[in-house]
């Protein structure tokens, strides 16, 4: 299965903001996401920002001893293997198909994960639930409240598609 999106690395590194592509594996394999973003070499935050099919999104932040995740829609794990990668380094169940209400979004992980660099959980929990929005408009509104948008859009306006 093709899965289309994007995949960004975030540094802050010296108060400077930082975006760069990650390998499409990124939205297939969760493993390769964490991989990609342990590589990256700073000494401020680095996270991950997974914008898969247009269907959900995921934020990977590498912290020492793990790594912190947050899933936009668990429903998503139904349908992709990323999604329930996620569930399955979270311990959560993939919930089951006849439990799913096309109209919710059920967000898993850590909403507070990027609290330290202006994003508290309950703004992270009001963008997710913005659900006439696509995973790339909560994502900016993400890069927005971070302080990242411009280096985000710069980014993607380069990238094909």
């Amino acid at each position: 299965m093709s899965v289309t999106g994007f995949a960004v690395a975030v540094v802050r590194e010296d108060g400077r903001w930082q975006c760069t592509k990650l390998d499409a594996a990124a939205l297939k394999d969760l493993d390769a996401a964490i991989t990609q973003l342990r590589g990256q070499r700073s000494t401020g935050a680095v996270f991950g920002l997974l914008d898969v099919d247009d269907e959900f999104f995921v934020v990977v932040r590498p912290v020492p001893g793990g790594v912190s995740l947050l899933l936009s829609d668990a429903a998503a794990a139904l349908d992709y293997d990323v999604a329930a990668d996620v569930l399955d380094l979270l311990r959560v169940e993939v919930p089951e198909e006849d439990a799913v209400d096309a109209d919710d979004v059920w967000p898993e992980g850590d909403l507070g994960l990027l609290a330290d660099l202006g994003l508290p959980a309950e703004e992270m929990q009001v963008i997710i639930d913005e659900v006439d929005l696509y995973p790339d408009e909560q994502l900016d509104m993400i890069a927005q409240r971070c302080g990242f948008s411009s280096q985000l859009s710069a980014l993607l306006e380069k990238q094909p598609g």
